[in-house]
């Protein structure tokens, strides 16, 4: 009977325990859930989102810094993204930098080759206005921390009308001047004069009408720029070391062979030098003899 009751409590000790990890584990999906979901609602909002049947031109532009568990991946993934929804890059620029490199000696012919570095991202997008909601919220799947999330869209449709109006006065302009040039009767003075303003009008014209385009493909595409980084990263590596000049010395018999060879060199070099000298040297001695000789007598 005893023996009943001590495996009926160990069995509710384990079924305890066993409910415990479970709600644990639950609370921590819960968590990474909501984190995600937060990060989310923070990078996207109503602001990305096209306005149906609005008769507003807009001009949406985006700015995101946020930090990545790796930027690489991350970055692979976003311009996947783009290119599934219709965008494209215009710009990027992945790069490491170094914060610290230390070499240490571990043996010999071994070094131990430790750097401290980070990496970044700067990236510019261009995606279709009516899927910049959607984009946004696949580059938030890649957020680990948000540190900034700017979304503007500025109305052009006043501009683009303004825009409109100018080139419908331009191109009256235009017609009433060729009308004049075309008149008889005008000095050549007048004509050249009717001519560059002429020339003028068409230049401003051409230049309303390029700036329509420039902001109907701002418009149609929206402008995203993303700045990646990633946690200061430790990479190690073993190195072959370099060895000391001692190393590459020849050992003790090879240094006395070497000197014994060096002494004969310069022996042999003095032997020649005096050689060279051998007039002087038979002058001297014939001085020598002659003085001896005559200075007895």
């Amino acid at each position: 009977m005893k023996t009943i009751a001590q495996l009926g409590l160990t069995t509710l000790v384990i079924i305890a325990l066993l409910f415990s990890c479970k709600k644990a584990d639950y609370a921590s999906e819960e968590a990474a859930d909501y984190k995600t979901t937060a990060d989310s609602t923070a990078v996207s909002s109503s602001a990305a989102v096209q306005p149906k049947n609005s008769k507003q031109k807009f001009i949406r532009t985006a700015d995101i810094k946020f930090k990545v568990k790796n930027v690489v991946k991350s970055t692979y993934a976003i311009e996947n993204a783009v290119a599934k929804f219709g965008g494209f890059v215009t710009y990027t620029n992945l790069q490491s930098n170094i914060h610290d490199q230390i070499k240490t000696k571990i043996s010999q012919d071994s070094t131990l080759e430790t750097t401290k570095f980070s990496v970044e991202n700067n990236i510019t997008i261009r995606v279709p206005n009516t899927q910049l909601d959607t984009v946004i919220k696949s580059i938030a799947k890649q957020i680990d921390f948000l540190d900034f999330r700017v979304i503007k869209a500025d109305d052009v449709s006043l501009k683009l009308l303004a825009n409109q109006f100018s080139q419908k006065r331009s191109a009256t302009n235009e017609k009433r001047i060729e009308k004049a040039i075309d008149a008889k009767g005008k000095k050549i003075n007048d004509i050249i004069e009717a001519e560059n303003t002429l020339a003028s009008q068409k230049e401003g014209n051409d230049s309303k009408v390029i700036e329509n385009l420039s902001m109907q493909d701002q418009i149609n595409f929206s402008t995203v720029t993303l700045q990646l980084y990633q946690n200061e990263t430790i990479k190690q590596e073993i190195t072959a070391g370099e060895k000391d000049a001692a190393y590459y010395k020849p050992n003790l018999g090879i240094q006395i062979i070497d000197s014994l060879k060096t002494g004969w060199y310069i022996l042999q070099g003095i032997l020649v030098f005096l050689l060279n000298l051998w007039p002087f040297i038979l002058i001297s001695f014939g001085g020598f003899f002659l003085y001896k000789k005559y200075s007895k007598k």
